[in-house]
């Protein structure tokens, strides 16, 4: 097998390299950051695919190794976070914790790997220009084999543009992977080669038919995605009590019942300082409700009234089956006159077990007259954070679980009604699963709610990647998402993927938002991932193409 040349290594470093810029490397990313999206993808297309016809093209082994090292720098540059969370607040050694990166990325990775063996296989069949129609429809299928083989479509391309209102507008269709076919398409038309006659005209007509191509675009999806939302006619209380996670926890604990008066507490009392739009942005405002107000006139001030209050998933040692978390939740939510819902320990009896029960990652439904009426379990549970994968390959890694245990996955989706409306509740980073929180809105949620203990990842991007991803299931839904974290980032998130309103990092406070309950169904809730499929259907018949071909020469 000959040598790859040193060009195309560098082309396939720069390529994971320009990918990981347009996403959160520490804070918040700006706008003009999410630019790099549009060229992230050549260096690996030229290297992939030659730039001239003297290139010889790639067997399907170096293709497949091009794409694994500009998969492996991605996922290194992109989850480097994964090193923080593992030493920091697990409690490993620095050598396991940055083993344990580096076992992800090279297993990740592989995904763009298969994306460069993809292409050289359609490049053996096809010619160049030809396999460079295909590239979105390959990307876009990889991206799906992501989520459905792996299950981890962390950061998929499109989450760099859910500030685009110009792309956003495909979510409610085709999810997050229509604005990756967008960018995809974007990155491999730089090198396709147009050769026209030229004629008097000529540039003039190309010029006519870009804008009419941008107008009918935007006209079209205009008519057939852009929903209306309604006017805000309620208000949610989202706590936010910022509890040092795992071996950052150190010192004397507070006693459950300081837990649940310091929650209660904020439950009645949100701040009156809070931020409209993204904290850490330059341009994000600071809003003080009551400008001058001493600590004893906020003291005897009246609770604010609610219409539905949230507390996040946190280290808290909140259990379902404990009589004085359940008594100190029903008087809260009759003395509010509000339905909670209450990140916590669920346990069920299971006589199989040596502990006599299972336990659970659960979200607590409590009506305002106080009764416990329901309950959502955490379906897709965190490695090394929640479960152990291989464990006992992976012993060392039992620090890890000190604080949170070790979970049963739940089985099922619910939703919670009360008073006319309905809640559809998801937990952490179930949040990356855009096909599967559209079906809390197929089953009748009129607004989202995510839970979530970001103090796992510390200040590191992590964070500001979820919050983006996020932002995109309210795109795609078109619905309000609530959002109360333990640590920060805690926002309200309307239809359009905005921010409203949120409350700084690391700060022990609450937020009183104001949001609307949205009753339509986009496509994409009511159909799922149809535009992925489609694309690896495309995809899979081109390859099958290609080897026939193959096959039929030999």
């Amino acid at each position: 097998m000959r040598l790859i040349p040193l060009r195309l290594w560098a082309m396939a470093v720069l390529s994971g390299i320009l990918q990981v810029l347009p996403f959160p490397t520490a804070g918040p990313v700006p706008v003009w950051r999410t630019t790099f999206c549009w060229i992230a993808l050549l260096p690996l297309l030229w290297a992939l695919l030659g730039n001239s016809k003297t290139d010889k093209p790639l067997t399907l082994s170096q293709a497949a190794i091009l794409g694994y090292l500009c998969g492996f720098i991605w996922y290194l540059g992109n989850c480097y976070w994964i090193y923080q969370t593992m030493f920091l607040y697990g409690g490993l050694a620095k050598p396991i914790a940055a083993g344990i990166l580096v076992l992800f990325c090279l297993y990740l990775g592989l995904y763009h790997a298969l994306f460069g063996a993809l292409l050289a296989a359609l490049r053996s069949r096809f010619s160049r220009q030809s396999v460079l129609l295909f590239v979105p429809f390959a990307w876009v299928a990889v991206e799906l084999a992501r989520a459905r083989i792996t299950g981890l479509p962390w950061d998929l391309l499109g989450i760099t543009q859910v500030d685009n209102p110009m792309l956003t507008r495909l979510a409610p269709i085709t999810g997050a992977y229509g604005l990756s076919f967008v960018i995809a398409a974007v990155n491999a038309l730089w090198l396709v080669r147009i050769r026209l006659r030229e004629r008097r005209y000529t540039r003039l007509a190309l010029t006519i038919a870009g804008v009419v191509i941008v107008v009918a675009y935007t006209v079209v999806l205009r008519l057939v995605a852009n929903p209306k939302s309604s006017p805000t006619t309620a208000a949610a209380t989202l706590v936010q009590e910022n509890l040092e996670v795992g071996a950052a926890s150190t010192g004397p604990q507070p006693t459950i019942q300081q837990f649940l008066d310091s929650f209660s507490y904020l439950s009645r009392y949100p701040s009156q300082k809070f931020l409209l739009g993204i904290p850490e942005l330059r341009d994000t405002q600071t809003v003080y409700l009551i400008h001058s107000q001493s600590a004893s006139d906020e003291a005897i001030a009246a609770p604010a009234p609610t219409n539905l209050i949230v507390w996040p998933e946190s280290p808290a040692p909140f259990e379902d089956v404990d009589a004085q978390f359940r008594s100190a939740m029903s008087a809260l939510a009759r003395s509010a006159h509000a339905p909670i819902i209450v990140g916590n320990t669920g346990f069920e009896l299971d006589p199989s077990k040596k502990s006599g029960y299972t336990p659970y990652n659960r979200a607590s439904f409590i009506n305002p007259d106080g009764a416990f009426v329901g309950h959502y379990d955490k379906m897709h549970l965190v490695p090394f954070g929640e479960y152990v994968p291989f464990k006992e390959f992976f012993f060392f890694a039992k620090n890890l679980l000190n604080e949170v245990g070790t979970f049963e996955p739940g089985t099922h989706r619910t939703v919670f009604s009360t008073g006319g409306h309905t809640y559809g509740v998801f937990i952490c980073y179930e949040s990356i699963f855009g096909n599967e929180i559209r079906l809390l809105s197929k089953q009748g949620a009129d607004v989202l709610i995510n839970i979530s203990n970001d103090g796992w990842y510390g200040d590191t991007s992590a964070a500001w990647q979820h919050l983006n991803m996020v932002r995109m299931r309210a795109i795609e839904n078109h619905r309000w998402v609530l959002r109360a974290t333990n640590t920060g980032v805690t926002v309200a998130i309307n239809p359009f993927g905005h921010v409203t309103a949120a409350l700084p990092r690391h700060l022990r406070s609450s937020l009183r938002v104001h949001f609307a309950y949205e009753h339509d169904l986009t496509f994409y809730a009511a159909h799922g991932d149809l535009f992925a499929y489609a694309c690896a259907l495309l995809t899979t018949l081109g390859l099958l193409f290609s080897l026939r071909s193959r096959i039929a020469k030999q």
